[in-house]
């Protein structure tokens, strides 16, 4: 008995350094998890090919800084099923989402209480309607009854298109294909049409040419969409191969919305949050310089989303920093309301605009751009 005991004890004793150092590596392991966690800022976006995953990237490249802050793209399965996963999901902080969301959350009272819940750090870019189609047909409202790809389902581009095709009043067969899918069918006549909201110039349609019958069609500023809609153009400058040169086509976009939780203050996701937009705004001009993506020239950290509230720690940061307040070319202003921005520019020049030509109305629109310019700097 007493000789078990003895041998007992002594490899407890020969064991002691080893359960030492296996009690410090645990108390190690434990403080670079909670020091990793602490400074990592998950960022859900859109697919491969959209703005706003290499907007992420670009905040990935920008803010990294070892473990004080880490940005972590994630790729998201759609506006709407990102913003439940900031509502929802572990890990998600940040997410980019087309700033028409709110509104369709607010519609379908699918989130009740959402305004309250979902606000915005800054608004970004501009996204613009891509309607692409065989030459066939020569406007949107020749789609009535044809096949249209509306994006994936729960997509910005499948919420806006919706939309928009209703403010046309153009019913069409909807599909819900990937990109690169919907176009290979688009080629081979499998679809009359593809719908995609995306930054120009998209990498969506990288692999798509004239040669293969198509075309943009053009998708008029319509009352029903100037609430939460502005007027844009795509050109030559953005597609070579699918825009002639010195033409344009006339469409609209979507402002796309960097959006957040309303974490209670002083909670520790408000103050994880906090900590990145103060990296983020101070850092800010080195995302317009090259080599970042060429939509953040469009950004304009003042510039306001209509219906939607400003997140508390970056009204607070703009309102204790200057910040630039300019509009960088080939950005229609951001700020304030659509439909009175573009009012306001058709009575500063008086007369009856919907009588204007098509060449007409092309010049009227780069005036208007330029008329935005000077009213927000």
């Amino acid at each position: 008995m007493y000789k078990g005991f003895a041998i007992a004890v002594g490899i407890l004793f020969w064991q002691l350094p080893l359960l030492s150092e296996a009690v410090a590596q645990s108390r190690l392991d434990r403080a670079s998890l909670n020091s990793s966690n602490k400074g990592t800022v998950g960022v859900i976006t859109g697919n491969a090919d959209s703005t706003a995953l290499s907007a992420t990237s670009d905040l990935a490249r920008v803010l990294d800084n070892g473990n004080s802050l880490r940005i972590i793209p994630i790729v998201g399965q759609g506006s709407q099923q990102n913003v439940a996963d900031l509502l929802y999901l572990k890990g998600v902080d940040v997410t980019i989402v087309p700033s028409d969301v709110l509104d369709f959350f607010n519609r379908t009272r699918r989130y009740p209480g959402i305004k309250n819940k979902l606000q915005y750090i800054t608004k970004l870019y501009n996204e613009e309607f891509h309607v692409l189609a065989n030459m066939n047909y020569k406007c949107l409202n020749d789609l009535g009854g044809r096949r249209v790809n509306f994006g994936l389902k729960n997509s910005g581009t499948a919420m806006t298109a919706e939309v928009v095709f209703n403010a046309h009043k153009v019913k069409v067969e909807r599909f819900f294909f990937d990109q690169k899918t919907a176009n290979e069918m688009l080629k081979r006549g499998e679809l009359d049409a593809v719908v995609y909201v995306a930054g120009k110039p998209s990498r969506g349609f990288e692999n798509i040419t004239f040669k293969n019958r198509v075309h943009f069609l053009d998708v008029t500023f319509v009352d029903a969409l100037q609430e939460n809609y502005l007027p844009a153009s795509l050109t030559n400058e953005d597609y070579p191969d699918l825009v002639a040169p010195k033409e344009y086509v006339e469409t609209v976009s979507v402002g796309a919305v960097m959006a957040v939780y309303n974490w209670k203050r002083n909670s520790t996701r408000h103050r994880k949050v906090s900590k990145f937009i103060d990296a983020f705004f101070a850092n800010f001009k080195k995302f317009q310089e090259f080599p970042r993506h060429p939509k953040w020239k469009e950004v304009n950290l003042n510039s306001t989303v209509p219906g939607w509230t400003r997140f508390s720690a970056a009204q607070s940061w703009l309102k204790n920093n200057k910040v630039q307040r300019k509009v960088v070319a080939r950005q229609v202003s951001s700020a304030g309301n659509g439909k009175k921005n573009f009012q306001g520019f058709l009575s500063s020049l008086g007369g009856d605009a919907n009588k204007l030509s098509a060449s007409d109305r092309n010049a009227l629109f780069q005036q208007f751009i330029q008329w935005q310019k000077k009213k927000v700097n």
